[in-house]
């Protein structure tokens, strides 16, 4: 086994699952890549990692810098793992209604959290507008911007789609994955499309987003909500821009939470709300495909970011949703 340098080399290189349940349910392959085995437990150290090591090369962000971004979660555990690691201030606004569960490690991770209430994007106080704003105050500060940095859409070009392509031996059929700055998808789509343009590109979307009816009808229109974190989006980010996408399916809740719940009893893989977005949404399309194919997606982050949530009874129940999980509220 090779020696890796430390948090920002053991980024990457996670396996590829094939989940023995749901490919024998289908007939098809269904894989899944463990991007929770990152290790700051999620796929957005990658984006992360790129962001700050882009920075970097560009003279933008110079030693004992500061690094401020808006995030749901996710992009910022990555981002203070890896300052910590560099010895740079981390600064992190946040929605006020994420888990407690991740405001918590970011602080434990020596991130300064700021959490302020959700406002539309549109809105001048909305989260990412207030990084944005901020970055540009503080003296030898920048702005991450995961959702208009290219830099992340570029992560995945250059790390998660060539892992994909020579871990399925260079064959699949479709890759599948929710999105909300769309670098995932789209750097992931771009490697797999320049490989084979044959692989189909299916972009999974929660109720509450926008991009489900944005590729099915040319128009972002958003309907109903959802209760997954970090996923969804109501505009196209200049990661998503011109991302070649195939088709879109949309999962409710209900469907989310009973694949959550799925993989942790059939499976033993304990893992978050997008996930079940992601599985949820290769089984229609393994079903659309017909057996015989080989489906790829994503599991994002671990479950233990969403146990006062989406692994609490009665959350779960005072949602409506304990019959889905299969729990008693």
């Amino acid at each position: 086994m090779a020696i890796r340098d430390g948090f920002s080399g053991s980024v990457g290189n996670t396996p590829l699952l094939r989940l023995v349940g749901l490919s024998a349910e289908t007939g098809c392959d269904i894989l899944a890549k463990a991007e929770f085995l990152n290790p700051g437990g999620s796929v957005k150290d990658r984006a992360a990692r790129h962001i700050l090591d882009d920075a970097e090369r560009q003279g933008r962000l110079l030693p004992c810098g500061t690094v401020v971004e808006g995030t749901a979660g996710n992009t910022g555990i990555g981002l203070a793992h890896l300052c910590a690691e560099r010895g740079y201030r981390c600064i992190i606004v946040i929605p006020d209604n994420q888990s407690a569960e991740k405001l918590d490690l970011l602080q434990t991770l020596g991130a300064e959290v700021r959490p302020v209430p959700p406002k539309p994007y549109k809105d001048p106080d909305n989260y990412q507008k207030i990084a944005g704003r901020l970055a540009e105050q503080l003296p030898g500060a920048i702005w991450a911007n995961q959702f208009d940095n290219t830099a992340n859409r570029q992560a995945h070009f250059d790390t998660t789609g060539p892992e994909i392509w020579a871990d399925t031996g260079e064959r699949l059929d479709a890759f599948v994955c929710a999105t909300g700055t769309g670098g995932t998808l789209a750097g992931v789509a771009r490697y797999l499309k320049g490989q084979d343009p044959r692989v189909r590109i299916v972009l999974a979307d929660p109720m509450g987003s926008a991009l489900y009816h944005w590729v099915k009808h040319g128009e972002l229109l958003a309907e109903g909500s959802s209760i997954t974190e970090g996923i969804g989006t109501t505009r196209i980010t200049a990661n998503l821009e011109g991302t070649p996408i195939d088709d879109a399916v949309q999962v409710d809740d209900p469907a989310c939470v009973a694949m959550v719940y799925r993989l942790l009893r059939e499976e033993g893989l304990f893992v978050g709300g997008s996930s079940g977005i992601n599985l949820a949404a290769a089984v229609q399309v393994a079903r659309q495909l017909g057996p015989g194919h080989r489906v790829v997606t994503l599991l994002c982050d671990r479950g233990g970011l969403y146990a006062g949530r989406l692994f609490n009874p009665a959350w779960l129940a005072e949602k409506g949703l304990a019959a889905a999980a299969g729990v008693k509220g």
